[in-house]
């Protein structure tokens, strides 16, 4: 049987080939064309019926929440902390399937960043991975940030001595003008 193209959606199917020959061009068919090569994202989605447990959902929102820029974790109180630790549930998230994907976060972002501009970064990141693994958007997302988290080596130690082991107080006594 002698392989017919027909063109597909995003680039060229051969029908009838032996799958030896599908790297090779059909010798009596010109080569297609360079937009015919591009490969396609469907965007229809296919027949069926998926269905994701609440548990995959908010492993996806806290994957995408701590992979963020800023984050520095979820805040929780002490009972839902150990709740979360015994596997009871997930802290600082809180996810409500009712009305559609509902989200409440609580978060602590780092000390010295804008908090604003954190907060928007997860949003975007959390309705991105939420829509690229579920197909599905958001109805609501509410993010709280409850603190800021301050590392130990982000504030700088408190000079008693300059370089020379000069203290600031016997530099500026000496009257010397240091730029």
């Amino acid at each position: 049987m002698p392989a017919v193209w027909r063109p597909a959606s995003g680039g060229i199917v051969a029908h009838g080939l032996r799958p030896s020959e599908l790297g090779r061009r059909h010798p009596l068919r010109p080569p297609p064309a360079q937009e015919d090569l591009t490969p396609s994202v469907p965007t229809e989605h296919p027949i069926g019926r998926s269905l994701a447990s609440r548990r995959a959902i908010l492993d996806v929102v806290r994957a995408a929440t701590l992979g963020s820029y800023g984050v520095s974790g979820f805040a929780a109180n002490p009972i839902a902390r150990l709740a979360g630790a015994l596997g009871l549930s997930q802290p600082g998230v809180r996810l409500d399937l009712r009305h559609g994907i509902v989200l409440d976060m609580d978060l602590t972002v780092a000390y010295g960043l804008p908090v604003a501009e954190v907060a928007r970064q997860v949003e975007s990141a959390v309705r991105y991975a939420v829509r690229r693994s579920l197909g599905r958007e958001l109805a609501r997302l509410t993010i709280h940030v409850e603190g800021l988290a301050i590392q130990p080596a982000s504030i700088p130690p408190r000079m008693t001595h300059g370089p020379a082991g000069i203290s600031p107080a016997e530099l500026a006594e000496s009257g010397t003008d240091v730029a």
